[in-house]
């Protein structure tokens, strides 16, 4: 029962040796890393950064009330994806192992799979809400507020992007998409609790009008987004397969892998997975 469940949010235990979270098709684990590493820094440094500026600018307010924000808590999201990611990778690149989900429950993998497929949609979304509605023009005129909301809602994106490109992670579980939902729906929940107890919205588009007159808006606009996030987890699935299925499958491993053959540090990913539903097809007979 425990394996079927792990299956169905893709963490296949008889798979982990393929280590596709912390491998890539054309960097060495170490390399695949290090562009980790800095994106992680490039995160958090424009947090701080922006904090700063806040703290600075007699608007220490906006430092807490940046959690209300979905912007702000997906960014989170990649940064801390992105430390976790650089983390597991550099202990794969050193042992040629998965040093802490070898250790720790299958449930965490399962978590790392799901927050695998968030960071590579909801940055996405963000960006569109972003630059569709919420953008007036012209642009900044001042360099401050140009870099923090290119940084929030441009290169979130392609930090997303490198992570569905770099990595020789496999499409993601259909069983994400009623997770991505939910996250939404819970997001929804706390941008309506900021109004009730802070007294303002996120976002425009989610207020109803004082006499509730643009409920309909609001509903458009929040089925509108639930549209979007299906179409986007397709395009990021579909990205993803079509890597796989450009690269061969091909994975390449850290020098301390078992599954490590020959002179070259290439690995066919799909040889192995295609071993392993023999052994299991074989095992069931």
């Amino acid at each position: 029962m425990t394996i079927s469940w792990a299956r169905l949010f893709g963490a296949d235990p008889s798979l982990d040796n393929l280590h596709r979270f912390e491998t890539s098709w054309l960097l060495s684990p170490m390399a695949l890393a290090g562009v980790r590493a800095l994106t992680t820094l490039y995160i958090f440094t424009t947090i701080f950064t922006i904090w700063g500026w806040y703290g600075s600018h007699d608007d220490s307010s906006a430092i807490g009330q940046s959690f209300s924000y979905f912007t702000w808590l997906t960014y989170w999201g990649l940064g801390f994806y992105h430390l976790t990611a650089t983390i597991h990778t550099v202990l794969y690149a050193r042992t040629g192992r998965s040093v802490l989900l070898d250790r720790w429950p299958r449930v965490f993998r399962v978590l790392h799979v799901l927050f695998y497929a968030t960071i590579t949609t909801f940055p996405f979304l963000v960006t569109i809400v972003f630059w569709a509605i919420l953008f007036k023009a012209p642009f900044y005129k001042e360099i401050f507020p140009g870099w923090s909301n290119i940084s929030q809602h441009g290169l979130n994106s392609l930090h997303a992007l490198v992570e569905i490109i770099l990595p020789a992670t496999a499409p993601h579980p259909w069983m994400a998409i009623p997770v991505l939902v939910l996250l939404l729906l819970f997001y929804l929940c706390v941008a309506y609790i900021t109004h009730a107890t802070s007294g303002f919205y996120t976002y425009s588009f989610l207020d109803p009008g004082v006499d509730g007159h643009k409920s309909g808006l609001v509903t458009g606009y929040c089925f509108g987004i639930l549209v979007a996030i299906l179409i986007l987890f397709l395009v990021s699935w579909g990205l993803i397969r079509l890597r796989v299925y450009l690269t061969g499958d091909r994975i390449k491993r850290a020098a301390r892998d078992p599954l490590r053959h020959g002179p070259g540090d290439f690995d066919n990913a799909t040889r192995l997975r295609d071993a392993s539903m023999e052994m299991k097809q074989a095992s069931a007979v």
